[in-house]
């Protein structure tokens, strides 16, 4: 048995996989947000570590006591401080806490190579404007830290008692020198901070401990091995097979993810596009991240009186798109790729007293399509390409919203068996990687494809000729959204 754990924002989910590759066993348990203020969002890691116990508990005993490697996926980003002797110090800052903007452009003013180091322009996302608002706001707390964990690892060590990470979740810290898949000294430096305070960095197919006695003895396991593991989107690509250059796939979850695999550090950190190590050797991803996808259509549903999200978007195929439906830009959040706009905010253009609530969820379907595209362009200009897609996330089960999207992008869209687990997947496959040694491709190979969606001629012509608008309503627009600015 390998088993994969994903500490996800929302909750941990825990899998069982045999030789075989079959998932014999899932387990779950939730874990809750904290909000102290207005863009605040926090997490007290004692959460994430009774989650996994519970989640890992669910799975059958006698599937348990035969794990042989363990394998960590996790939400990134995320600050978790610990003193000297362990203790947490803080709650833990997160992916989706915006407090740091100000932090950010301080970074880039310390350390002018940033962008150049990192691939990435800096965000509040980030860890390390995280650590400069610490220094900032709660300088006692700062003086303390002894090591800067995110979430996965810190769950690592409650499990091991070892500090490690692995280079694609480190990627997304603006530490890590991401060309030379290594701690930037320089970067460290301009947050206060030096290799002391980090953790040892592995591969994600790499073994970096065991699971210590008394751990085993609690979860009723073997001192199995553990596995450098990955960030949520990297694990992910593991477990959906995308782990060749050109090999992509997207994510229609809380918010939208592009990822594609590059056989090369390959950034274009001026268009908002992400450049990480993937959680395998010698590869490189680009990501295109949208921070209103799935929740963008959540959002109308609930506006327009809720009800069956499926049977809205079947509406929405029925009715069809045309030349003179409303258009919706989905920036209800801001935007990332390729804008790096915080203030963007969503719109609708073209109603008319005729508009009825399909028209205005359609209108949100295609918008996300077509937000798609503009990352899909981003992603092409940093000199990577994109093949066939594979689809993930809960988005992915709108049949019509794969038709849009696939005329968007101009691409064929691969539906796959078990896409909902796809990062607790891959996580297990870089357990099994650490231990046996195999070669990535002939253990993260891609899961049986159950639908394809093939780009429609007709609605890919449509959409390029409304994607024009799409994008002049924007830059129209932008100078508005400073004025709704909070």
């Amino acid at each position: 048995m390998y088993l994969g754990i994903d500490i996800g924002t929302s909750g941990v989910k825990a899998v069982l996989a045999d030789a075989g590759q079959r998932v014999l066993a899932q387990g779950s348990a939730p874990l809750t947000v904290s909000r102290p203020q207005a863009g605040f969002s926090e997490q007290n890691p004692e959460e994430w570590w009774q989650a996994t116990v519970q989640a890992i508990g669910q799975l059958p005993a006698a599937l348990r006591s035969q794990v042989r490697a363990v394998g960590l996926s996790g939400q990134m980003h995320g600050a978790t401080l610990l003193d000297a002797r362990g203790q947490v110090l803080r709650p833990a800052i997160l992916w989706n806490d915006g407090r740091s903007a100000a932090e950010c452009v301080e970074l880039e003013r310390r350390e002018p190579a940033a962008r150049a180091i990192t691939g990435n322009i800096v965000m509040p996302g980030f860890t390390a404007p995280k650590l400069l608002w610490v220094l900032r706001h709660e300088p006692e707390v700062f003086r303390r830290i002894a090591t800067v964990l995110l979430p996965k690892d810190y769950v690592r060590w409650r499990l091991t008692g070892e500090k490690v990470s692995d280079l694609s979740d480190a990627s997304g810290t603006a530490w890590l020198d991401v060309g030379r898949r290594d701690w930037s000294d320089a970067m460290l430096a301009a947050t206060g901070l030096d290799r002391s305070h980090m953790p040892r960095l592995v591969e994600g197919s790499t073994a970096c401990g065991t699971l210590t006695g008394g751990v085993a003895q609690l979860l009723g396991m073997p001192q199995a091995v553990m596995a450098g593991g990955g960030g949520d989107n990297a694990a992910s690509a593991a477990g959906t097979g995308v782990v060749r250059p050109g090999q992509a796939f997207l994510s229609l979850g809380t918010s939208g993810v592009l990822f594609v695999v590059t056989d090369r550090f390959r950034p274009n950190p001026d268009r908002a596009a992400h450049a990480f190590c993937h959680c395998l050797p010698g590869r490189w991803h680009q990501m295109a991240v949208l921070l209103s996808a799935a929740s963008a259509y959540d959002w109308v549903l609930a506006a327009t009186g809720g009800g069956d999200p499926v049977a809205l978007a079947e509406q929405a195929g029925r009715r069809g798109l045309r030349a003179d439906s409303p258009l919706f830009l989905p920036y209800l959040s801001g935007e990332r790729t390729p804008y790096n706009d915080p203030q963007a905010r969503g719109v609708f253009f073209g109603l008319t007293p005729a508009t009825a609530r399909v028209d205005l969820a359609l209108a949100v379907l295609e918008g996300v399509a077509l937000a798609f595209a503009d990352g899909l362009d981003v992603l092409l200009e940093g000199g990577g390409h994109v093949d066939e897609i594979s689809m993930a996330g809960g988005g992915a089960r709108l049949a019509y919203w794969g038709e849009l999207l696939a005329a968007a992008l101009e691409r064929p869209l691969l539906y796959r068996q078990g896409s909902e687990v796809s990062a607790a997947i891959g996580a297990a496959r870089l357990a099994r990687l650490a231990l046996t040694g195999e070669t990535p491709e002939s253990v993260c190979s891609a899961p049986p494809v159950q639908q394809v969606i093939e780009p429609d001629p007709a609605l890919a012509r449509l959409l390029a000729g409304r994607r024009a608008t799409f994008a002049r309503l924007y830059r129209d627009l932008k100078p508005s959204f400073v004025e709704f600015a909070p």
